[in-house]
């Protein structure tokens, strides 16, 4: 028996939104060829402070498709 990772295109969408504002932006990345495994590793969602003024804060919303 064999055992292959299944190598395909596979597409992240990310929601970004700003404490503060009132506007939040999508952007979709797609990956070519990558196991699903791989691929989630990089679509991650996640949390940006800023260092200099806490007044600002990025949230990454991402979902792996």
């Amino acid at each position: 028996i064999s055992f292959a990772s299944c190598k395909k295109d596979r597409v992240c969408t990310c929601t970004v939104s700003v404490t503060g504002g009132t506007t939040s932006s999508t952007y979709v990345m797609t990956m070519t060829k990558v196991s699903k495994g791989t691929a989630k590793k990089a679509c991650v969602s996640g949390t940006n402070y800023d260092t200099t003024s806490a007044a600002f804060i990025t949230t990454y919303d991402c979902k792996l498709s």
